[in-house]
This record gives C-alpha cells, sequence and structure tokens, in this order.
C-alpha cells in the first residue's frame, strides 16, 4: 500500500497550493511514483488548474479523471455517500503509486466551519495523516491580494480552533505549515503553535514522533495576479502586444482618470494601468513612458469602454512596435477597478517564476529531509528520470559555481537563468547588453537581479581578452587587431570568461550552431592532461535508471586510442554524476566471435583502456543486447562483471552513436541530456538549438557539477 499524506487549510485564500508543490517536489527526489489526488473538486464541467499543474510535475502516468474525487454538489447532496466514492477512487490511484498526496477542498464554494471537519474526516476513512495550511494572513485586503499579518498568538488561536475539529473526526495529525506568514516573526509564529500542538492529545493519547511545524514567509509575487488571470477576470481579450507578457505578476493598479502630467508620477513597478478608450492620448503616452527607460515598467494596460480605436491611433500604436499588452473590454471604469483590485494570483503552470518561487520557498523553510522520514519514506533503489534531474539540481547546490550564459537575447536563456537563481543552482554572468537584458526580463516577469549583466563590448574586459587571446593565438598569426575583433563573439567572450577564471563554466548553443559553440574551447581551453580527444556523452535518463552514451556528438570515426579515450573521459563523468561506471565497448561482435576491421579497432581500444585504467569495469567488444540485458549476456558473456550489467556504453563510431540515443530517446521515452562534453580542462557545454527551459536548467546544473570536479 502507498505512503500517503492529506494536505488541506483552514480557510481560503492560504496558498495551499504552494504547499502542495513543495511537498511533491520533496517526494518525487526519493522515490519513483508519487500520484496526486483531489478528494474535493469545484465542479467536474471545468478543470481544476491546480490539479492540473501538478500532474504535469509530477511526471506519473495518471489521467486527470480519475484523479478527482467527488465535487462540493456531491457533497452536499450526500455527504457519506461522497465520502464512499472519493475511497473508492482513491484507492484506485493509490494502486499506482508509492506515494499519493490527497489535496483537501480550496474554502471557495461552500467554504464553511465544518469544511475542515469534512477534510478531516475524509483523511481519517483514507488513513492518511493529515498536514495543517494555516494562512498567516487575516481578510482579503481591499487591493490585489492585499491584507493583514497575523500575530503569533493570532496564528496559534487558529491552530487550537483546527485541532479540535482533526481530533474530533480521529485524523492524525502529520504537520502544521503556516503559509504566508510575517517573515519578522517566523519563530514565534512556529513557538506559538508547537505550544498549542503540544498541549492536545493525539488521537489515541500519545504520539510517537513530534509534530513537523514549520512558518513560509508571504512573498508578493505569490498572491500577486498575472496580467492573464486579471484578462480571463475581465472576460477581455488581447488586443494588442506579447502573448508571453501575460504571465508577469500585476503588483499594483492606477486608474487613469485624469491627464498624463498627473498620471505618470504615479506608475509603479509591475503596476496595470485602466484607461477608457476614448483617453488615446493617454493610452499613446503609456506606451512612450514604458518604452522610454526613464518610468516604471508596468504590467499592461486596459482599455475599458465599448470604444474602437481609431484607424489613425491604431497605426501609430502599430509603429511604436511595443510589446506590452494591452487588453480591452467593454466594462466601464468602475466595474473594471472592481474586476481588478478582486482579482488573486494563483500558482500556476505557466508562471515560470511563481513555480521558482514556491518550490524555492519550501526549500528554505521546510526541512524536507524530516518531512520524508516522518512519512516512512525510504529511498528507492530505482532512479527515474524526474528523481536524476533532482539529484543533478542538488549535487549543483552543494558549492555553487559560476556559470557564464553568452545567449542574453534568448528569452529561454533568461527563463532558465531565473529558474537556476531561484534555486540556488548556481552564480551565473549573463552577456548582453545590461538595459536590454534586464528590461525583457522585467517584461517577461523574471527576477535577474542576482545575475551579473556584461556586455561583451565593454571595453576594458575586451581589451585584456584581445591581449591574452593574441598571446595564446600568436603561433597562428593573429594580431591584436585581429583578436579585439574575434572576441567580441558571445562564444569567444563567454570562453575567454572561463580560461581566465572569471568563471567556471559556459553554455551556449540555444542560438548557435555547435560547432560555434565548441571552436573557442578547442582554441582556448583545450584538453586535459592525458586526454587527446575532446569528446562527448548523453545521460540518458530511462524510466528506472540512467546510461552514459559516448561519443554521440564530436567524434566522427574514432581511432582505438581515441575510442579509449571516450571510454575513460566517459566513466569519469559517470562517476562525477553518481553513476557507477561499468563500461561496455560495443561492436556488432560479442568477445572472440567476431573478426574484421571494426571490431578489431573495438578490441585494441579495450586493451588501451585496460591497460590505462586498470581499475576500470571494461568489456568488450560486446554487442549492445549482451551489455544491456542479463539473460543475453548470461549466455553470450557468462561470468562478466559489464555484461548485463553496463552503466557506459561506448560506441564505435558517431553514425552508431547518435542514431542510437535517438532511436532510445523515441522509443523508450528516455530523457536524452547533452551532449556533455568531456575532456575539456573546464566544462563548456553545448546546447541544441531546440532546447527547453527545462532542458538548458540541467545544462547549467551538469556544467557546475563539472567545475565542481575541476577544482576539487
Amino acid at each position: 500500500m502507498a505512503e500517503s499524506i492529506y494536505i488541506t487549510s483552514t480557510e481560503g485564500l492560504s496558498g495551499k497550493s504552494t504547499i502542495v508543490l513543495g511537498v511533491i517536489d520533496a517526494l518525487t527526489r526519493s522515490i519513483p511514483r508519487v500520484g496526486v489526488f483531489r478528494s474535493i473538486a469545484r465542479s467536474t464541467a471545468e478543470r481544476d488548474y491546480v490539479l492540473e499543474m501538478l500532474l504535469d510535475h509530477i511526471g506519473v502516468d495518471l489521467d486527470y479523471e480519475e484523479c478527482v474525487g467527488v465535487t462540493y454538489d456531491d457533497v452536499r447532496r450526500d455527504p457519506d455517500a461522497a465520502l464512499s466514492t472519493i475511497v473508492e477512487r482513491f484507492k484506485a490511484v493509490e494502486a499506482k503509486c508509492d506515494a499519493v498526496v490527497i489535496v483537501g477542498s480550496d474554502f471557495t464554494d461552500v467554504g464553511s466551519t465544518s469544511e475542515l471537519g469534512y477534510n478531516a474526516r475524509i483523511a481519517a476513512n483514507l488513513g492518511a495523516p493529515v498536514l495543517v495550511v494555516l494562512n498567516g494572513r487575516a481578510g482579503e485586503g481591499d487591493r490585489l491580494g492585499a491584507s493583514v499579518a497575523r500575530t503569533p498568538e493570532q496564528v496559534g488561536q487558529v491552530m487550537s480552533l483546527a485541532l479540535t475539529d482533526i481530533a474530533h473526526q480521529r485524523a492524525e495529525l502529520f504537520a502544521v505549515i503556516t503559509n504566508r506568514a510575517d517573515p519578522a516573526a517566523l519563530p514565534q509564529i512556529n513557538a506559538a503553535v508547537r505550544a498549542v500542538v503540544a498541549q492536545t492529545p493525539a488521537v489515541d493519547g500519545t504520539r510517537e514522533a513530534p509534530v513537523g511545524v514549520w512558518s513560509i514567509p508571504e512573498d508578493v509575487f505569490l498572491v500577486a495576479p498575472a496580467v492573464r488571470d486579471i484578462m480571463w477576470r475581465l472576460d477581455g481579450h488581447l488586443l494588442r502586444g506579447d502573448e508571453a507578457l501575460l504571465t508577469r505578476e500585476v503588483l499594483d493598479v492606477v486608474v487613469a482618470g485624469m491627464s498624463l502630467n498627473n498620471i505618470l508620477p504615479r506608475l509603479t513597478e509591475g503596476s496595470i494601468v485602466i484607461v477608457p478608450a476614448d483617453r488615446t492620448e493617454v493610452l499613446l503616452g503609456l506606451l512612450l513612458a514604458n518604452s522610454s527607460g526613464t518610468f516604471p515598467s508596468i504590467a499592461g494596460i486596459i482599455l475599458n469602454g465599448p470604444f474602437a480605436l481609431p484607424d489613425a491611433v491604431q497605426e501609430l500604436m502599430a509603429g511604436l512596435d511595443s510589446s506590452l499588452p494591452i487588453i480591452q473590454t467593454d466594462l466601464d471604469t468602475y466595474d473594471t477597478a472592481v474586476h481588478v483590485m478582486s482579482t488573486r494570483g494563483r500558482l500556476a503552470a505557466g508562471s515560470q517564476r511563481r513555480f521558482d518561487t514556491a518550490v524555492a520557498l519550501f526549500e528554505q523553510h521546510v526541512d524536507t529531509d524530516e518531512l520524508t522520514r516522518a512519512l516512512g519514506l525510504a529511498h528507492s533503489a530505482v532512479v527515474t528520470p524526474l528523481m536524476f534531474e533532482y539529484q543533478l539540481l542538488e549535487h549543483a547546490r552543494t558549492t555553487r559555481k559560476r556559470i557564464v550564459l553568452p545567449e542574453g537575447g534568448d528569452d529561454r536563456v533568461l527563463k532558465a537563468a531565473a529558474t537556476v537563481l531561484a534555486r540556488g543552482i548556481a552564480d551565473l554572468t549573463i552577456l548582453g547588453e545590461e538595459a536590454d537584458v534586464r528590461g525583457r526580463a522585467v517584461e517577461l516577469g523574471l527576477d535577474l537581479s542576482a545575475a551579473h549583466v556584461l556586455s561583451p563590448f565593454d571595453p576594458v574586459t575586451v581589451d585584456r581578452f584581445a591581449r591574452e587571446y593574441a598571446e595564446l593565438r600568436k603561433h597562428k598569426g593573429v594580431t591584436y587587431e585581429k583578436a579585439a575583433d574575434t572576441v567580441t563573439d558571445v562564444s569567444y567572450f563567454g570562453t575567454m570568461m572561463v580560461h581566465l577564471g572569471l568563471a567556471d563554466g559556459m553554455v551556449s548553443g540555444a542560438a548557435h550552431t555547435t560547432a560555434h559553440t565548441i571552436r573557442p574551447a578547442f582554441e582556448i581551453i583545450k584538453t586535459r592532461p592525458g586526454v587527446s580527444v575532446v569528446s562527448s556523452v548523453f545521460l540518458m535518463a530511462l524510466a528506472d535508471r540512467v546510461l552514459v552514451y559516448g561519443d554521440c556528438a564530436v567524434i566522427p570515426d574514432p581511432s582505438a586510442t581515441q575510442l579509449a579515450d571516450i571510454a575513460i573521459s566517459s566513466a569519469a563523468t559517470a562517476r562525477q554524476f553518481g553513476i557507477d561506471p561499468r563500461v561496455a565497448m560495443l561492436s556488432y561482435s560479442t568477445g572472440e566471435s567476431g573478426s574484421g576491421e571494426d571490431v578489431d579497432k573495438v578490441r585494441a581500444a579495450t586493451a588501451i583502456v585496460r591497460e590505462r585504467a586498470a581499475e576500470l569495469l571494461v568489456e568488450g567488444p560486446i554487442q549492445y543486447d549482451a551489455a544491456a540485458d542479463a539473460a543475453v549476456a548470461k549466455a553470450k558473456m557468462p561470468g562478466s562483471q559489464v555484461a548485463g550489467r553496463a552503466t557506459v556504453f561506448v560506441f564505435p563510431d558517431l553514425n552508431t552513436g547518435n542514431n542510437t540515443y535517438k532511436a532510445v530517446q523515441r522509443s523508450a521515452g528516455a530523457i536524452a541530456m547533452g551532449p556533455v562534453l568531456q575532456g575539456l580542462n573546464k566544462p563548456i557545454n553545448d546546447l541544441s538549438r531546440g532546447a527547453l527551459v527545462e532542458d538548458i536548467v540541467n545544462t547549467i546544473a551538469i556544467t557546475a557539477i563539472q567545475a565542481q570536479g575541476v577544482s576539487a
């Protein structure tokens, strides 16, 4: 039977989904199949955005429909029958998972004093301990999620009332997290909650383990609505602007009911401005102000009222080429303002900043190791792709390294950078003009304040790099003038930063070719002592384990010596990422059964590996099936320490390696991380030009881990 935990709040607007995300994030690091179950949904006609986000995050093969228990209507009609349905549907999900996070109701439909009690009743019947989320804020406030912080004593009183409901239903209290808490009073809030819990006996009169008590501070970006949330609330539509900017958080509201010269001083960073559609001079003035760089960057403009913009104004707006979202609604100014100020933020997958902030806050303020231990969850020997990704991030965080990202003009790179900084994975330098990079980050709603932004045309740095590069390449006739022109190329500039110790590694290639990315590394960084070639591996995350494939990206037809280099480098790379290397030197023949030039090359390479790295477990030549499948290995190569158990697969040539990794990636649903370059003195890694934000984050983490190995 799967372990489970029931997460419920004591009232609405507690930010419970933030806690749910954090718990799921913690569990997926150590166990392969984490499920999620929504006990009570608002309706079945409209899909629950929280459940959709969570299912997308956990990567478990569960359908949305099977993860919903009942609706509020079902509970109102017959609470007992609804409970029976919840138990039945939960058991079906539980059977497919190693652990299940159960999400309680939202107090948004028929919220009442009895709602917590009903959630506790569900938890007791599911045999799931309860994690209670307390709201550190009181009331809804008057605009965009603003509210008053509760004192520690007030939080303790809320907890006392909650314990009564939980105890009455004979549910087991597992942990308490106060969310949206006063940042200045976190220890006092925890102490107040612990005091209340200590005074209340457990269901059976004893507690074998103490209840976990934590507090997470209020964060404005988690409670603020996004521009898209406001657009939906107004039933409006995007008239002009970049749709990608609809995810930006709205931090304030400005009603443009006066002349432009009085509106401009009232603009604030991240505000949304309500403009009557017939005040076109104000609209145009705001667009100019936002693009000028001399006024705060606003999140968007709402044009209200049933007035069409004149053609001449629309033509003028097109010439301004502004990406600022402009939303149009037919509502009058009063109704528009009321709707905007009553819009609440929600944790949705579309907002990377919110997602990163939620996970980072949970990691910083909740002891996730204690939480998983208290649930009785042991680490699994199986390593899923999601688990491996978490391991990468954890490993990178242990000793933060400085990584340079040359492609500051690519939105994917900026989004990945924001995630890396929020999660504490690495310190970053982003190449580009500071006003452009930071301006675009603000438009996208990204926090890059911790990043160092450097222009590749900075005269002092260019002079330093040019002198160094000219010295390095003087044997090729490179003059200072030629070097000064070369080093302003972002790949050369970033590589020079790594060479001179201004960065520990570089990640590029989202907008450049592989050759453009790695050519400077061959010229400047060069290979490690004892390594004759730069090669690559892919980290292949299969359903239950991670394998290393090399070389699939760099050397077309390696010699026996180069193949041996690839094998030794690949084994070292495997160790860096916690994979015990057992090396299979692949060929179309196993052992002594075949002959021919290609087989002989692999046989010779295997002999070189054994001579140069006697401690390494290596087998070759060996066919892929004999290397990967224990049953085949028993027949073809009995007694081998590698056959059937290989973790590092070395392909005889690029044609074989590249095709094989892509075949496994597509056919087996594996996640291919790479190519990871190896053999260089310092880490430089290339991205696919089709790289997703997640791919870039992983590659930055991989590069940081490689840099840790260089400095060790």
